[in-house]
């Protein structure tokens, strides 16, 4: 069989903590890590290789934006990135969903995705921003473990999944779009995560249930195909069940209950889904 090929697009400060001193951040390893348990061959490409030609998009089915500080966040967190990702590889994005092929930004990804204009893609449009992503509510950076919701049949990489818990990591996670364009994304069923409290209520507005003030508790969006997404929490950082914040006492809870205790965590079924639904379509 044929196998997955990832692209994880790197460059400058797309960096989220250095885990071995290896020049890796922990979100580029960790996105990684996550499509290689899921049976994927993955290749780290800076964006330079990608605009010079050097890497082809045509050679992988996944293309991933992973989370940290491209650029420095100047001018505004992903700005710089989309940008040139606007400028230099419009098109050649263009094509590649048009094949069928999967798209995924995670925290300062999905900054860089909604202010390129590849969500929402309203009406085939992946170069026209309609939403953005804001500083938080709270003023300050917002490193905290929060629930989600979803409620969407139509995303590829969240099918059967209905609550998840996840970290956050950002400063500038609050989503934020005009009514008109919040309701279209209602209306097209592209709204996907959303902040919830422990019983999967939505958080409205709530903190710390919401930790950003998101418009509507929007974690994260899909294109109207449901294969371009883009969510704010790191799916990345909850692979294993020992990086629950409360790993020990989860543990002690499911023996006395008698349930296995697993080995992987929530966030590595988003990578699953992904990989799923290539396997089946096209390879």
């Amino acid at each position: 069989m044929k196998k997955i090929n990832v692209l994880v697009l790197i460059g400058y400060g797309i960096n989220c903590d250095y885990e071995t001193g290896d020049g890796f951040s922990l979100a580029e390893r960790a996105s990684e890590r996550a499509f290689h348990l899921g049976g994927a061959g993955t290749k780290r490409v800076h964006i330079n290789d990608l605009i010079k030609g050097k890497e082809s998009l045509d050679d992988y089915q996944i293309l991933v934006f992973p989370g940290g500080f491209s650029y420095g966040d100047d001018i505004a967190s992903g700005k710089v990135l989309a940008n040139k990702i606007r400028i230099n590889l419009g098109e050649k994005i263009q094509k590649f969903i048009g094949e069928g092929k999967l798209i995924m930004g995670i925290c300062n990804g999905f900054q860089v995705m909604v202010k390129a204009g590849l969500l929402p893609g309203f009406d085939g449009d992946y170069r026209m921003q309609r939403t953005t992503l804001t500083f938080n509510d709270s003023g300050r950076f917002e490193d905290r473990w929060i629930y989600l919701r979803n409620d969407n049949d139509k995303c590829i990489f969240t099918q059967g999944i209905e609550k998840i818990y996840l970290p956050v990591a950002h400063g500038e996670g609050k989503f934020f779009a005009e009514e008109s364009v919040l309701d279209k994304l209602q209306d097209n069923e592209q709204l996907v995560f959303r902040y919830a409290d422990e019983e999967g209520r939505p958080a409205g507005g709530r903190f710390p249930y919401n930790p950003n003030g998101s418009l509507r508790d929007i974690a994260g969006i899909c294109d109207s195909t449901g294969r371009v997404f883009g969510m704010m929490p790191h799916p990345e950082r909850y692979l294993y069940f020992t990086n629950h914040p409360r790993w020990t006492r989860e543990k002690e809870r499911l023996k006395r209950q008698g349930v296995p205790v697993p080995e992987y965590g929530e966030g590595l079924q988003i990578f699953k889904n992904a990989l799923a639904y290539i396997k089946k379509n096209l390879i």
